[in-house]
């Protein structure tokens, strides 16, 4: 079994820093890629950032310059977004997700519970 287990959310006014975390436990071969998605009331669940085994980085449009998506391995297996200048708009329920290999032969998507984010005066 696997498990993703974040942390970080709240209430933040605009302008504003959250950190949020990510740690992913059980049986893991490898993990391909992690990165965090998120859904705002009425709206779709879209990407926001993605980072690989490699390192290579993905953002969103909407985030870039602001968001920061970095990685711990060596058996921590987390990963972190910390979010800077925050706006009204990244208010919304973030998911951590991971591209995990059980296995060598085994890959597949597995997500967090979410943690909500809300930027307000």
């Amino acid at each position: 079994q696997v498990q993703l287990v974040e942390s970080g959310g709240g209430l933040v006014q605009p302008g504003g820093s959250l950190r949020l975390s990510c740690a992913a436990s059980g049986t893991i071969f490898s993990i391909d890629a992690m990165g965090w998605h998120r859904q705002a009331p009425g709206k779709e669940r879209e990407l926001v950032a993605t980072i690989t085994n490699g390192g290579s980085t993905n953002y969103a449009e909407s985030v870039k310059g602001r968001f920061v998506v970095s990685r711990e391995d060596n058996g921590k297996n987390t990963v972190y977004l910390q979010m800077n200048s925050l706006e009204p708009e990244d208010t919304a329920v973030y998911y951590c997700y991971a591209i995990i290999r059980r296995t060598l032969y085994s890959r597949r998507d597995y997500w967090g519970q979410g943690t909500q984010v809300t930027v307000s005066s």
